[in-house]
């Protein structure tokens, strides 16, 4: 389901003599410029930013004609992100510009989505050597359309399934360990020798030395790349970067693919992309995010942690329990649910979370995602029934058993969890469960 949000232009974004001026639909006050200023690496930002709208342009699933969503560009402090989802959101791409990467102020914050259409994708691309860049992120002030010249109006379809992989990709990355770092060069041979095209093997990254070797295996160590032809959109910021840096979960021998994060670093700005576990699956679907949105104080808990989040380039959850009188992970839940509306992402180089606003509620992707949706509605019709250490849920005239694992997951007798083993979340069986007043202990 898409929902269809209208955002206004004073023009389209160009590059003329003066720099590069990328018109923006507006942040916390009407079309605001938070920012005005020369980037200090051109052509790296420039690449890294055609990355970015790439992304959002392609569909690496089942490849289909080019979409035209718009990245996402937040200022906050000290810095600049663009981030986007592909088309079959099982890619997020971020460009982070760092303070080294810009020379001016940004003088408000704000997130908004940036209008990156042909004409400026041509101009980016041409963009090479010394040439001067500049970024004027945002007017200052809302333009009314008269007779002699009229606000650009641009209507962006942006999918229900976007605000969910927000929420997915800060949870699931916020238990992502470094697992490697290994120079440009090394980086730029190791990326030639992947698999190209769509391919969709799930292999496995191994550190040996100063570089990865592939594997058909996990071992412990090791990083999932799945689809690897889904990182070809880092080639353009390759000859500018220092390292690549890889990110992912713990595995084991006879783990299930995982997520994974690979991230270029030039020393003025980070490219990261993230992958999901399969190249068939997007990020919407995932369900990490479905338990800590099933809490009955979950609402409650992200309206007063949304007071206290400041504009701070990485939030610090143990000063936010502090001010919230919380426990930490009262708190994560609350940004969990505070993801869905877009408001926080989770940048795996600081290890913290951060802050951005979308003209989202905070309940939209909870509404729209049909197993919470479906769990509720068993809970209001009293479907829940605990026997001991297991609970018996009606649904469709059917019965199904839920047991509480020891490491806090559940198992179900539905098809939804033969299926997937909790792979993917929850069944809206095992959410139903999660949401009683008295929870299933197990060998209760």
């Amino acid at each position: 389901m898409n929902a269809v949000q209208t955002y206004r232009y004073l023009q389209p974004s160009a590059l003329g003599a003066a720099g590069l001026d990328l018109q923006t639909c507006g942040g916390p006050a009407a079309n605001p410029r938070f920012f005005s200023g020369f980037l200090t690496t051109p052509a790296a930002t420039a690449a890294g930013l055609l990355a970015v709208a790439e992304v959002a342009r392609t569909r690496y699933h089942q490849p289909v004609s080019p979409a035209s969503l718009d990245p996402v560009v937040t200022g906050s402090r000290d810095r600049l992100r663009f981030e986007s989802f592909s088309g079959c959101c099982g890619v997020y791409a971020r460009m982070d510009v760092l303070p080294a990467g810009f020379d001016g102020e940004i003088a408000g914050h704000g997130t908004t989505n940036v209008d990156v259409n042909p004409p400026l994708r041509e101009a980016l691309a041409r963009v090479g050597g010394l040439e001067p860049l500049h970024a004027a992120v945002g007017p200052d002030d809302l333009t009314v359309s008269t007779m002699d010249g009229a606000v650009v109006e641009k209507k962006v379809p942006l999918p229900g399934r976007w605000l969910r992989g927000f929420a997915e990709v800060q949870v699931l990355t916020a238990g992502f360990e470094p697992r490697a770092e290994i120079p440009a060069a090394e980086a730029a041979a190791f990326l030639r020798r992947l698999p190209g095209g769509a391919d969709r093997s799930v292999l496995w990254a191994v550190p040996a030395g100063r570089t990865l070797r592939l594997t058909s295996r996990p071992v412990p160590g090791a990083v999932c790349l799945a689809g690897a032809g889904r990182l070809a959109a880092l080639r353009g910021v390759l000859r500018h970067a220092r390292v690549l840096r890889v990110y992912g979960p713990a595995v084991r021998p006879g783990s299930p693919a995982v997520p994974s994060t690979w991230e270029l670093d030039t020393g003025a700005l980070r490219l990261s992309l993230t992958l999901s576990p399969e190249p068939y699956r997007g990020f919407s679907g995932e369900g990490a995010a479905l338990l800590a949105l099933a809490g009955d104080e979950v609402v409650d808990d992200a309206e007063l942690v949304a007071t206290l989040l400041s504009w701070d380039p990485t939030i610090d959850v143990a000063a936010l329990a502090d001010a919230a009188a919380l426990p930490d992970d009262r708190v994560r839940a609350a940004l969990a649910q505070l993801g869905t509306a877009g408001r926080v992402g989770y940048d795996v180089a600081d290890a913290g979370y951060f802050h951005r606003v979308m003209p989202y509620d905070a309940g939209r992707a909870e509404r729209d995602n049909p197993r919470l949706v479906g769990a509720r509605v068993l809970v209001e019709r009293g479907a829940v029934v605990r026997e001991g250490e297991h609970a018996t849920v009606r649904s469709d005239e059917e019965a199904y058993r839920v047991r509480r694992l020891p490491d806090g997951g559940y198992a179900c007798t539905c098809r939804w969890w033969a299926r997937h083993r909790g792979e993917r979340g929850p069944c809206k069986h095992a959410l139903a469960v999660s949401m009683v007043a008295a929870p299933v202990e197990v060998g209760a």
